[in-house]
């Protein structure tokens, strides 16, 4: 009777081992390079040019989005097991690829993008954050106006 209830453990934790690696295995993305890159749209209805790692998760805490008639935008913050040199180089690559245009650079223990579209501007913050995880942090602000001169002139006076 013994030997049935420890063979009865074992199967029991054998089936929650399978389980919670099933589980796991529904995570991963297969495919080209696109696949599995989460796309800001989800958070600002015209933010579907910026993409991120497939590694890096969203994190709703950290993050933030403002929408008015005028303007659209945000604080956006990822976390994840990834390089920051390799988190840099993907981001410019990224940024590049949807036509973004890097105009500053900095770095000391983080590094800082800067980048611009029309109406549209993006930094980025990358840090090493706790446990090994990297932290992605990105300001979006996107000018709905369209920079029109009557929109300007009404704020700063000349």
């Amino acid at each position: 009777m013994q030997k049935c209830k420890g063979m009865q453990w074992v199967l029991f934790l054998g089936m929650m081992l399978a389980f919670m690696l099933a589980g796991c295995a529904q995570n991963k993305t297969v495919g080209n390079d696109n696949a599995g890159l989460p796309q800001l749209s989800n958070f600002a209805d015209d933010i579907k040019d910026i993409t991120v790692p497939a590694e890096l998760e969203w994190d709703r805490k950290g993050s933030m989005v403002i929408k008015t008639e005028s303007f659209r935008g945000g604080i956006f913050t990822y976390k994840g097991r990834v390089e920051l040199t390799s988190l840099k180089d993907y981001m410019v690559a990224s940024m590049q690829d949807n036509k973004w245009r890097l105009v500053g650079e900095t770095a000391s223990k983080d590094i800082m993008l800067a980048f611009v579209k029309p109406n549209k501007t993006c930094m980025m913050v990358m840090s090493d954050g706790i446990l090994g995880k990297a932290e992605l942090k990105l300001y979006v602000a996107i000018d709905k106006t369209g920079g029109s001169a009557n929109a300007t002139s009404d704020t700063f006076p000349q």
